[in-house]
């Protein structure tokens, strides 16, 4: 029989948690392991898969995606594609709106107002994003006059 891990040799070998292992198992990420005496037994290879698991975490994955993506793993599937196209979408729009938040926020230590509830400026990215407007609209509107 070749060598089998115990959840905590996984553990130790990848920095996850036994608990966090556990879950993942829940989940589905990691398949179930045969049982000696009532012990977990890892192949090996589960290490990789953990690794798998947080490389996708660490790229901005769910769990859940990761188990979307840990599923479309298939020798002739490229469904993994679609994942990344769509998480891509999603970061590209997480940063945009990161990008207008800093913007946002460096205007706003900018401005010559020593209370910025005072700047109109303010007043009317505030009254813009009270009518529904975006961050980058409100930001819009605030320094158009």
């Amino acid at each position: 029989m070749s060598e089998r891990l115990t959840i905590g040799e996984l553990a130790s070998r990848t920095g996850v948690a036994t608990s966090a292992l556990r879950y993942w198992e829940e989940l589905g990420l990691l398949p179930a392991p045969e049982r000696v005496s009532g012990q977990r037994r890892y192949p090996p290879s589960a290490a990789g898969l953990v690794g798998v698991v947080l490389a996708l975490r660490n790229v901005g994955f769910t769990l859940r995606e990761v188990k979307a993506f840990v599923a479309s793993r298939s020798p002739a599937g490229d469904g993994w594609r679609e994942l990344y196209e769509r998480k891509l979408t999603e970061l590209d729009q997480r940063i945009a709106q990161a990008q207008a938040a800093r913007t946002a926020i460096a205007h706003g230590l900018a401005c010559p107002h020593e209370n910025i509830s005072e700047c109109p400026n303010f007043a009317r990215g505030v009254a813009a994003i009270l009518a529904g407007s975006s961050l980058e609209e409100a930001h819009e509107a605030a320094h158009s006059r």
